[in-house]
């Protein structure tokens, strides 16, 4: 049928869009609310809510903290201690996983050294960054790339072994190499995955690297917010913790999007909101909606259809000859 799927109008289409936005809006506006509504009035029920800043005071604070110099200065800081240790991460990460899933004895000498590694969390190579590496520095860029190195890894290896071998098989009978096959069938083929394990590995970098700044660094928004803790000044604690939510929201954002842009390939579904799919009926020959033309009355009871006992011998080898097509 022509009209399948149906398509939503335009005006629809716009409702949806607008309604998912005011959606997404609507929680954070929310929750500020009921955050302001709790500070404001000094509420402990169980919680103890008279202890917190509120809304009002964390936006004085921000605003503030935008009119002077360090502020700036720690957000540049922690921004490229975070995307040298993520891309560090991303190109080990994704190379590591696809030798291991690909080179039997890559997996026999590296596999078992992973993972004993792999449960240990990052934070915990902390003293090992501060013995091993000279300057503080290099050593918060150590523990983002360990975090978000094994993530990467996991993703990839995973996505690596799960194609389908009938691709690389077709590249091999038309001629191509083992690069041709790496570069045409394994990697386009895992770059679902590999974006999968990058979005993860990104947020677990920001927990890192925070954690890192407030136990050895010396500027970044970790560092400052353990600073604004250690001095009793909460609303600029808050002020780090909305900061480094909001830059791992736009990190992880830009993954996501770059991880879109790179797999448009990829089949995709319709998705309408508030439609209901219709169910195709059948049609009767010759009606306005079949497309057929109309036959005479005597052609129409001619081509009934026969029941089982009138049917002959050879009628029933062409019905059975037609259900196995």
């Amino acid at each position: 049928m022509s009209g399948w799927p149906p398509r939503a109008s335009g005006a629809s289409r716009w409702a949806a869009r607008a309604g998912r936005y005011a959606l997404r809006a609507g929680s954070p506006a929310a929750a500020l609310g009921a955050w302001q509504l709790l500070t404001s009035r000094h509420i402990d029920l169980w919680l103890r809510f008279s202890q917190f800043p509120t809304v009002t005071d964390v936006a004085r604070a921000f605003a503030g903290r935008l009119t002077g110099a360090d502020y700036w200065t720690d957000l540049t800081d922690s921004l490229t201690r975070i995307l040298t240790g993520f891309l560090l991460a991303a190109f080990l990460g994704v190379a590591t996983g696809v030798l291991v899933a690909r080179s039997r004895l890559a997996e026999d000498l590296l596999g078992p050294l992973l993972e004993v590694v792999r449960p240990i969390p990052a934070i915990a190579l902390v003293p090992v960054a501060i013995l091993l590496f000279p300057s503080n520095e290099q050593g918060i860029v150590f523990i983002t790339c360990a975090a978000a190195f094994f993530p990467v890894l996991v993703s990839t290896r995973h996505a690596v072994r799960a194609l389908t071998p009938v691709w690389e098989e077709a590249v091999r009978t038309m001629g191509g190499g083992r690069w041709r096959i790496l570069g045409s069938v394994v990697l386009p083929g895992a770059l679902p995955g590999i974006f999968g394990g990058l979005s993860v590995g990104i947020g677990v970098s920001w927990i890192c690297v925070i954690s890192a700044e407030m136990i050895s660094g010396q500027y970044g928004v970790g560092y400052r917010t353990w600073q604004d803790y250690t001095v009793v000044d909460y609303p600029g604690v808050f002020v780090g913790m909305v900061t480094i939510g909001m830059l791992g929201w736009l990190t992880s954002t830009t993954v996501e999007l770059l991880g879109r842009r790179l797999t448009r390939w990829l089949p995709s579904t319709s998705y309408v909101s508030g439609a209901r799919p219709r169910i195709p009926r059948a049609v009767a020959p010759g009606s306005p909606a079949s497309g057929t033309l109309p036959t005479n009355t005597g052609h129409r009871a001619a081509a009934r259809v026969k029941p089982e006992s009138e049917k002959t011998g050879s009628e029933h080898e062409e019905a059975r000859d037609e259900h196995l097509v």
